[in-house]
């Protein structure tokens, strides 16, 4: 059966989804982008601030799961450019130091014109 998780400290869902569910054992997150959850507004217009967000924000959803970034088995990344990647990865080995399963690809565009939103599979300790 499926938990939804809900936490304040997270951004609240911006459509009809949950911000994470519990099934099976595992935590399963919704995308999250850089939204700072106490101002509602889109952080830092570079990916290094951005990307610190999303992992703060995720950091937040895992924790309210059950869960931590060392449990991820598996991530999806979005960037808006490639050319952000190198960036990106820098920040993102800083937090998921077990090195999960990853795909992270290019998109045409995210919402609230973000430059990366990150998704999260863990294991529920």
């Amino acid at each position: 059966m499926s938990e939804k998780v809900f936490t304040e400290k997270a951004p609240g869902a911006i459509g009809p989804y949950s911000q994470a569910i519990k099934n099976g054992g595992y935590l399963f997150t919704s995308g999250q982008i850089a939204i700072n959850p106490e101002t509602g507004n889109v952080e830092s217009g570079d990916i290094a601030g951005q990307t610190e967000q999303v992992m703060k924000n995720l950091g937040e959803l895992l924790k309210a799961g059950g869960a931590s970034f060392e449990s991820a088995v598996k991530t999806t990344c979005f960037l808006a450019d490639m050319n952000d990647f190198s960036v990106f990865n820098k920040i993102y080995g800083k937090y998921f130091t077990s090195n999960p399963a990853r795909s992270c690809v290019a998109v045409k565009s995210l919402p609230k014109g973000v430059l990366c939103e990150v998704e999260v599979i863990a294991e529920i300790l």
